[in-house]
């Protein structure tokens, strides 16, 4: 299986991004490096070979700069998720939180039908491959507090104040 990936690159952001011929399946951290993908593809794909096409990537890589530049709320490219039943169900639930609002991971646990999995549902989005387009940045503590983030609190703190929802200091619950 070919993976497909290209570095965007636009102002502050700088993020590795793979497709299968099937869709979008990996967003890396903001100034990560090509081993995060490298990783993720042999723990995902043991058999994928990684191939740069920046053609190949350029829609996708449009939509990330247009959610960054002019705020869109929503992503239209196909994904191409892979992982348990319990995660896909888990990213499902990530995608339905609205751009600008934020859920707590019990809200979550709540929306799959599995209100005592919330550590599990932690564990699904922390290995959330396709940050920003699945939002697991949306996902905040019950307590109103910024949690973890596979990309780090600094990225997070980013995609939330692009929404709307942080102002450098403080989340707006």
């Amino acid at each position: 299986m070919v993976v497909y990936w290209t570095l965007f690159t636009w102002n502050d952001w700088s993020l590795y991004m793979a497709a299968t011929s099937k869709g979008l399946c990996f967003i890396g951290s903001n100034h990560g490096d090509l081993n995060e993908l490298k990783q993720w593809t042999d723990k995902t794909m043991p058999h994928g070979r990684l191939v740069r096409d920046d053609e190949k990537l350029e829609p996708y890589t449009a939509e990330l700069r247009d959610y960054i530049k002019n705020g869109r709320s929503t992503f239209s490219l196909p994904l191409d998720l892979r992982g348990t039943e319990f995660q896909l169900a888990v990213w499902r639930a990530l995608q339905d939180i609205p751009y600008g609002e934020t859920f707590s991971y019990s809200d979550v646990a709540e929306k799959i039908h599995r209100p005592q999995a919330v550590r599990a549902v932690g564990a699904a989005i922390g290995a959330n491959p396709v940050l920003i387009t699945v939002p697991c940045h949306r996902v905040i503590g019950k307590n109103g507090k910024l949690t973890g983030f596979r990309g780090g609190l600094e990225m997070k703190k980013q995609l939330l104040a692009l929404e709307g929802r942080f102002n450098g200091e403080a989340l707006f619950i």
